[in-house]
């Protein structure tokens, strides 16, 4: 089982750098509160990845900007449709 009480920031930079893979059931027996902690944090992340610069030449750094957009936004996925069918708002 994952751990927010930790830093969730640390976690979602961790989820975006491929060391963790988000699923549902690593989201039972957390509060609604962790859930949402983790969403904010999961979009803050996102944010800071979005306003770093990359060149275009540089495509090593465009695909790995990119594979790092793309797992942040499965886990945000993931993580809406657990709390949609948990009903758990977020």
């Amino acid at each position: 089982m994952m751990s927010i009480s930790g830093n969730p920031k640390k976690f979602a930079q961790a989820l975006s750098d491929g060391f963790v893979r988000l699923s549902p059931p690593m989201l039972k027996g957390h509060t609604p509160g962790q859930l949402k902690t983790l969403l904010s944090n999961l979009e803050m992340v996102q944010r800071e990845l979005r306003q770093i610069p990359v060149s275009l030449d540089d495509v090593d750094a465009v695909k790995q900007k990119n594979y790092r957009t793309t797992r942040l936004t499965q886990a945000e996925m993931i993580l809406r449709t657990y709390c949609k069918k948990m009903r758990i708002p977020l």
